[in-house]
């Protein structure tokens, strides 16, 4: 392959982009870039021969290719953007890194915490932008938090945040069996891996990117291995055929440097929810406060808590969130790429990310507290 002429820091040149995945990761992307004046989507990858033919019709991409390694081949493109099964992250992004092309990569960054290692090092290698799409910290909601919490430079409101909880708890929303989402190999984990890592990341980024140390953790496959717990995708088992082998809820104890800690939970299905709740919920030495979004809602999701002359108060501000967290996730990599400044780009936060999933993983099987790899 031959190396992408570095020229994305111009401001007048549109950004030409590739993206890999024809499901609602890679369409997502592809509305996300079209909507920008500033980039072009010029190809797109994917294996549904009738999707693919659709959605270049639709969104009048020129090029198309069933391969992803055709298209990252391709160099006259300046970005390729991934949106497909967790294990196909790593060899496409490392392809992309390697041809000089800037990656913009759904959540996890891979499977396993060594893989993201190798995009990390690729992407500081060829000094190109590694994003991931962590779209929920861009939540009006939680965007208000982290502002809330930074005080305009002065002291944290809460004081020492010294214990969280975070959790994306679902009654009934385990994939169907056959889902790539239900398989181990494909997906690298369950509910942890697919849910949880979006409330692990808002949690570490609302209380300051803290590093974990240690994971105590216990994974169950209780409703999915029964058939029991199942979306409306189809049954999660059968008699024959692949084995739901993933768990279907995920409990974690994560320890910090600074001695704080996370309570860390993650469900597809169980018998204690009526519906589907997100929640982050800080507790301070001065103050707390609580994300909690049931269904989705994009209004009262924010609660703080305090005290004033020593009496207990409770503040929910009126923080309406809209839609559009993919965007602006979006919007902020092209931006990183045309200023040039791509120390801190590299990935790095989402590589410790994977490596606080594979300590959990790693706890739950052998039963005991486990380390975290720097």
């Amino acid at each position: 392959m031959s190396m992408t002429t570095n020229t994305t820091t111009d401001p007048t040149r549109t950004l030409r982009v590739g993206v890999v995945g024809l499901g609602f990761a890679g369409t997502t992307h592809l509305d996300a870039y079209t909507a920008l004046p500033e980039a072009e989507v010029v190809a797109l990858a994917g294996q549904e021969t009738a999707r693919l033919a659709e959605l270049a019709e639709t969104r009048h991409v020129p090029d198309t290719y069933p391969d992803w390694q055709d298209l990252v081949a391709r160099d006259d493109l300046d970005v390729v953007s991934i949106g497909v099964p967790n294990a196909l992250h790593h060899p496409i992004a490392v392809a992309a890194l390697e041809s000089g092309k800037h990656v913009f990569c759904e959540k996890p960054l891979a499977t396993t915490g060594d893989q993201a290692q190798e995009m990390v090092d690729a992407a500081v290698r060829n000094d190109r932008v590694l994003e991931v799409a962590y779209n929920h910290r861009r939540r009006a909601d939680v965007q208000f938090l982290a502002n809330h919490l930074r005080n305009d430079g002065g002291p944290n409101p809460l004081g020492h945040v010294y214990h969280a909880r975070a959790s994306w708890l679902r009654r009934a929303g385990i994939p169907g069996i056959t889902s790539w989402f239900a398989n181990k190999e494909t997906a690298g984990g369950g509910p942890l891996i697919d849910l949880g890592s979006h409330v692990l990341d808002i949690a570490l980024h609302l209380m300051g990117e803290p590093r974990v140390v240690t994971a105590s953790a216990v994974t169950y496959n209780e409703l999915g291995s029964a058939g029991r717990g199942g979306s409306n995708r189809g049954p999660v088992s059968a008699p024959t055929g692949r084995p739901f082998d993933v768990e279907d809820f995920a409990n974690a104890l994560l320890r910090f440097e600074d001695g704080s800690s996370l309570q860390l939970q993650a469900s597809w299905a169980s018998y204690s929810k009526d519906a589907e709740d997100i929640e982050v919920e800080l507790l301070g030495s001065t103050g707390g406060a609580r994300l909690y979004v049931r269904d989705y809602a994009t209004e009262g999701t924010v609660t703080l808590y305090s005290d004033e002359q020593g009496i207990p108060t409770v503040t929910r501000p009126a923080v309406e969130v809209p839609s559009g967290h993919h965007q602006r996730v979006i919007e902020e990599f092209i931006a990183t790429i045309r200023s040039g400044l791509h120390d801190g780009h590299h990935g790095e936060f989402a590589l410790h990310r994977s490596r606080v999933v594979d300590a959990i993983y790693a706890s739950a099987a052998a039963g005991h507290e486990v380390e975290v790899q720097a």
